[in-house]
């Protein structure tokens, strides 16, 4: 009973049986340390792994957004509701610009210029062209058929389903028409409606591309920071700067979104000092949508990186389908979505309540969508890797090896 009493009070062993030996008395018995209730240890931060992330899920959420704002346009239901000058169609592509700042900038920082315009070429390119070719022949003549009765004349109407192509073959939309066709559409003839942004982003990619020739842009993050802050400064002084360049709207256009796309490229480039975390994530949302309504004009092309980092760490901790994942169908959701609506207007889809309209656009979308990805996008990017990879392997290695601790893949920014 002594020795069951010992073990029971002791740790056991030589002190356990000299306690077994001691009278049992209070003063004999060790008291336990005294453990005081302390905080939770702060999560660590999340990494975004660049090929297991939720990033294409959070594109497509985007994606699906712009769509659901055109069908309210489309349907004849007005604007929808807008917040500080933009609808839910415009905070949308603002999220596409930031991300894309984010991934470009990466992008050319890991690659030389030649490279980086190649992948850029054929990441939009082939998906925007047969696009254009799709909704030329073979949503315009159905739209043709359906208001005039048959095609006769369909190919030499003007815009002619040809000229439509020529006109709009660079990105930069000059004519949304096709035929005449949408004339008794509520939102008439514009066929796609979206497609304006891809312009000014590729501009953005081009401004990233040059920028990073400079070899100082490739080591320290101060320039690409400084050119965000001037762009900022640009897009808040546009009614003085507008005098000197004739009021020219392409440009106007072009600095209310590279400020967003700038700003992804600063958390690039600071992306090492900016762990991901929930405690983070939180005020910087409130943060950005204060600055928002403080100056509706530019505060969010100031909060741009607040926004992506926001985003950022979505696409770190929020579960995405493995389908998702692997398959980016984002691309072709924004530029099949709005051609569908109308086709879908010009059958009555719209006249059944605006949810069931929506149901109709988004199910009709994905199927381009996805024969899009399938047979398009994907196999245009995979082509291009494939001859890239080729080029490596029968390029010489360099003689003298990397100095010791140097990376030898990603890229290494400093302050």
């Amino acid at each position: 009973m002594a020795r069951e009493t010992a073990l029971a009070v002791g740790d056991g062993g030589p002190q356990a049986a000299d306690e077994v030996r001691r009278p049992l008395r209070l003063s004999n018995l060790r008291r336990p340390a005294l453990r005081l209730p302390t905080r939770g240890r702060r999560r660590p931060a999340v990494t975004l792994d660049p090929r297991r992330n939720s990033l294409n899920l959070i594109r497509l959420v985007l994606a699906s957004a712009v769509l659901v704002a055109h069908t309210v346009p489309l349907s004849g239901r007005g604007e929808g509701p807008m917040w500080a000058g933009e609808g839910l169609g415009g905070w949308a592509v603002i999220g596409f610009f930031v991300l894309s700042g984010y991934l470009i900038t990466g992008s050319r920082l890991r690659s030389d210029g030649g490279r980086y315009l190649i992948n850029r070429v054929v990441r939009i390119f082939p998906g925007f062209l047969v696009s254009l070719v799709v909704v030329a022949f073979a949503f315009a003549p159905v739209a043709y058929l359906v208001e005039r009765g048959s095609l006769e004349g369909f190919l030499t109407t003007p815009t002619t389903p040809l000229a439509h192509l020529f006109d709009n073959a660079l990105l930069r939309m000059n004519d949304y028409s096709v035929a005449g066709t949408l004339a008794s559409a509520p939102y008439p003839g514009v066929w796609n409606g979206s497609l304006w942004s891809l312009y000014f982003e590729f501009l953005c990619y081009i401004v990233v591309g040059v920028v990073a020739v400079v070899p100082v842009v490739r080591r320290r993050a101060w320039p690409i920071v400084t050119l965000f802050l001037l762009s900022v400064l640009v897009h808040a002084t546009m009614p003085v700067v507008s005098v000197y360049l004739g009021g020219n709207g392409e440009f106007v256009l072009l600095m209310r979104l590279l400020p967003y796309f700038l700003g992804g490229a600063v958390l690039f480039v600071l992306k090492d000092r900016c762990p991901l975390r929930w405690s983070l994530a939180v005020p910087a949302l409130v943060l950005a949508l204060a600055a928002i309504a403080w100056q509706p004009a530019w505060g969010g092309q100031l909060a741009a990186p607040l926004f992506a980092y926001v985003l950022l760490w979505l696409g770190a901790v929020l579960p995405s389908p493995r389908a998702v994942v692997e398959h980016d169908v984002s691309f072709g959701v924004y530029v099949y979505a709005f051609p569908v609506s109308q086709l879908l207007v010009l059958s009555g889809g719209h006249t059944h309540g605006l949810l069931l309209f929506n149901v109709l656009v988004v199910a009709v979308t994905l199927v381009f969508a996805t024969l899009s990805w399938l047979y398009v996008e994907r196999p245009a990017r995979d082509a291009v890797a494939a001859q890239g990879r080729r080029a490596r392997a029968t390029r010489v290695p360099e003689a003298v090896p990397a100095p010791a601790g140097s990376p030898e893949n990603g890229v290494s920014v400093r302050v």
